[in-house]
Order: structure tokens, then sequence, then C-alpha cells
């Protein structure tokens, strides 16, 4: 056993004592335990995850969260260097034989990754964002280890035809998504990372447990949203100029079953398209649609493809670099029998949900 990882875990835990409550969650075949020294955490991620909460079984990953302070680890953190078109420190981290500790700069957490080691420390409840993030950062490393390909996109279904939504940083996939499911007809699969793979009948597609996250200029244009923020608050933000509310970063958890109706989540299907938005605010031009081949667009295939990040371990135990480079062949092998389509022109989220239900995914 390595001391040094050991010696780690056990700072991270320090000596807390884990509470009797333990939650299960069961995405997509993948069974997972949380276990915490925090009734009041298991009771706020049970209700997070309640479209994947199961009874109480044997974990395929074990997963512990502690509740305290910001932990004081001795390690020399390293910054993982950004994506483009990203500013600011957000994660560091620092490999130990057979691990790796990743620490978020703004709020203090600390996450220990390695095949025996799963662990979240710091005040988990105040930044509980950030333990669902991990959790679901194990269910990525589950599906990528089973040849599923991680894709920076949201999707929807229609009519059993799924639809991966891309778009480069700020292009609104998730406030259309948000849009489209005004439609009843309309389900959500995920909000920002959508996994894609080849099977017997074709790419299919399955989505992760992480509800969507808005901002307020997302939410005072949409009626089915308004109940997240006081009318007050919202009279206000209306009166913003449109691009500062457009730039207005207040992040806001979206529970699709309570706003949209039970049962509007599913957890794959079949991939019948991909959108890519490459549409601007101040654009002159009114909206078009066109497909486009991706093996002759490499500016699109760029603004889909996403790095597993920090926590992504291989098989083989070895894990993710910032400097690893994507593997462009599998994105396009995969995708070459599904048609993508590129949006540009004005920003148009009504013209757009309009068309992607009566053109793109009407079959």
């Amino acid at each position: 056993m390595n001391d040094l990882l050991e010696s780690v875990a056990n700072n991270l835990q320090g000596g807390e004592e884990l509470c009797a409550d333990e939650l299960c969650l069961a995405p997509g075949g993948c069974t997972l335990r949380l276990r915490s020294n925090s009734a009041e955490l298991i009771a706020l991620l049970a209700d997070y995850f309640s479209h994947v909460a199961v009874a109480a079984t044997l974990p395929d990953i074990d997963i512990i969260a502690i509740e305290r302070d910001a932990p004081e680890t001795g390690l020399a953190f390293v910054d993982w260097k950004r994506e483009p078109g990203k500013t600011g420190r957000k994660d560091s981290y620092a490999d130990l034989p057979g691990g790796r500790a990743v620490r978020k700069v703004r709020t203090g957490m600390v996450f220990l990754q390695s095949e025996r080691y799963r662990i979240a420390a710091g005040p988990c409840i105040q930044y509980a964002n950030q333990v669902i993030n991990y959790i679901n950062s194990q269910y990525m490393n589950w599906l990528q280890h089973r040849d599923w390909l991680i894709c920076h996109a949201a999707g929807l279904v229609y009519q059993g035809r799924g639809l991966g939504i891309a778009g480069f940083s700020g292009g609104g996939k998730s406030t259309l998504m948000l849009h489209m499911l005004a439609d009843d007809a309309v389900s959500y699969l995920t909000n920002d990372r959508l996994f894609i793979r080849a099977g017997p009948d074709g790419i299919e597609a399955r989505g992760i447990p992480k509800l969507p996250r808005v901002n307020p200029g997302t939410i005072v244009h949409n009626p089915k949203l308004h109940g997240l923020i006081p009318a007050r608050q919202r009279e206000d933000l209306l009166n913003m100029p449109s691009q500062q509310l457009w730039e207005l970063e207040d992040k806001y958890d979206v529970y699709v079953d309570r706003v949209y109706g039970d049962g509007r989540i599913v957890q794959e299907a079949a991939l019948a398209a991909f959108l890519i938005l490459n549409w601007q605010r101040d654009a002159d031009a009114d909206l078009t649609v066109k497909a486009v081949d991706l093996a002759q667009r490499p500016d699109l295939l760029a603004a889909l493809m996403k790095s597993p990040g920090p926590f992504y371990q291989y098989p083989d135990g070895h894990f993710q670099r910032d400097t690893d480079d994507f593997d462009e062949p599998a994105y396009l092998d995969t995708l070459r029998h599904v048609v993508v389509y590129e949006a540009c022109g004005r920003i148009d989220f009504t013209g757009m949900a309009r068309r992607c239900i009566e053109e793109i995914l009407t079959g």
C-alpha cells in the first residue's frame, strides 16, 4: 500500500466518523454509493439526485464526502491549464504514487482520486455543486472505460430521437435546450456532458445526472423559469443593458421534473443529429441552419470535443494530463453516420427550437 496516498486519504477524512445515512445512485447501469460524516449533506444530495437514487445495494464505486474546513494537505499543487476561451484559475492538482489530489482554487475543496480512494473534503454543503460534479466524474470515468466519448454538449430527446447541442463558450446551448423543453414531447438528457458511442443499431447517446445550471439572462426570458428568482430581482435584471445581462454569471439549478413535469428526464437515446451553435447576438444576417461535414470543419469539431479533465484515471491507472490531445479520429468516426448541423447568423432561440423539432428531429 502506498504510504503517501494513505496519509493524504487519512488527512482528508480527518478522523471523522461516517454517519449511518448513505446515498446509492444507479445511472445507466453503474452503481455509486456516497457516504459522509454529514446527514445534512446526504439529504441535500439525495434531493438533487432523486431521479437516479436507488435502495442500498452493493456499489461499483464508493465515494466519501467529508464536511469540514478546507483541508491543508502540504501538497505542491500545480494549476490545471484552462480550456481555450476560459480565464482565471480553477483547478490545481498534485500527482501521487497511485493517485491524484485535485484542489479547487476558489473554494479550497480537495478531492482524492485513486482506484481505492475517492474522497471529497472541505465545506461540502456550501459548495455542494462541486461534490455533485465529483460524483458525476466517477460515473463519467466509468462510461469512458466502456468506450463512450465525452462531448461538450447538451442533449434532448424528441419522439425517441436524440439531439446533441454544442456551441462555443456562452453560445446558449442550455438556453436553447430549456426553450425546447417547453414542448411536452421533449425530454431532457443532459446539460453539458453528452456521451456517445457506436451501438448495434446506430450511435447511442447518454447523459449524466447533472441538472441544467443557468444564468439570470436565461431565467428572465423564459416564463417556465421565472420562479427561480424573486419578481423584483427579475425586474431589476430586465432593466440591465442586454449585453451586460447576457454576460452575467450567477448559476441557478433547474430541477427539470419540478419545472417541466414528472418523467421528463431520460438517461439515454439513439442520437439522430448534432447541432453546433455558431451564431452571434450582434449578427446582421437572419438565422440559417445547414448540414456540415465535420471532417472539413475542424473549428466546429473543436466546439464539441471535451477533455475528460483532472479526475480522469485510465484503466491502467495513469491520469489525464492537461497537455493531452483530443482523439479527433475517434470523434469523426463515431459521428460520421450522424447528421451534423451548423446554426449561423443572429441568435434566435424561438426560431431555432421550432426548426429543431419541425425539421431536424422529425424524420
